[in-house]
């Protein structure tokens, strides 16, 4: 959608928004991790090697960080998003690593207006990330609140 701000009527179910795409580097996954989640791993290329996860790895909050400036940009920056109650779940199924490039989609699973406030709709959704093999390396489920058009 391009023109005008996402408001709740532009959600359809079914419909999938693409994300990104997004380079993670070296040098962002241990400025994230050094100030809000300094294990080893996501601070120093060889014990990322030395780790289950084969290399210096975001952090999965940082994975959530990310996934969220991706649907800032294609979506939420220019909405009439009021925010979001909750994650329903969160899953981090492979590791990010350096020089990965993920990508993603956002699918809409249902919506329904609010009955206390008809002005305010929620839509549920289904989001994944990808790295550049195709692989899928997260999942979240959570319901987002919007505006309606006319109460924007």
């Amino acid at each position: 959608m391009t023109g005008r701000k996402w408001a709740y009527e532009d959600f359809e179910e079914g419909a999938s928004i693409a994300l990104g795409p997004k380079l993670v580097t070296v040098e962002e996954i241990i400025e994230f991790a050094s100030e809000f989640d300094a294990q080893p791993m996501h601070l120093d290329e060889e014990a990322g090697r030395n780790s289950i996860l084969g290399g210096l790895a975001a952090s999965g909050w940082h994975t959530c960080a990310m996934f969220m400036r991706m649907l800032c940009d294609a979506v939420v920056s220019d909405s009439t998003s009021q925010g979001v109650p909750g994650v329903d779940q969160v899953r981090w199924k492979k590791p990010v690593l350096a020089g990965d490039t993920l990508t993603g989609r956002c699918t809409v699973l249902s919506k329904r207006l609010s009955r206390s406030r008809p002005q305010l709709g929620f839509v549920t959704t289904h989001s994944e990330l990808f790295n550049q093999r195709g692989e899928s390396v997260f999942e979240l489920d959570n319901t987002a609140m919007f505006l309606t058009r006319e109460a924007a």
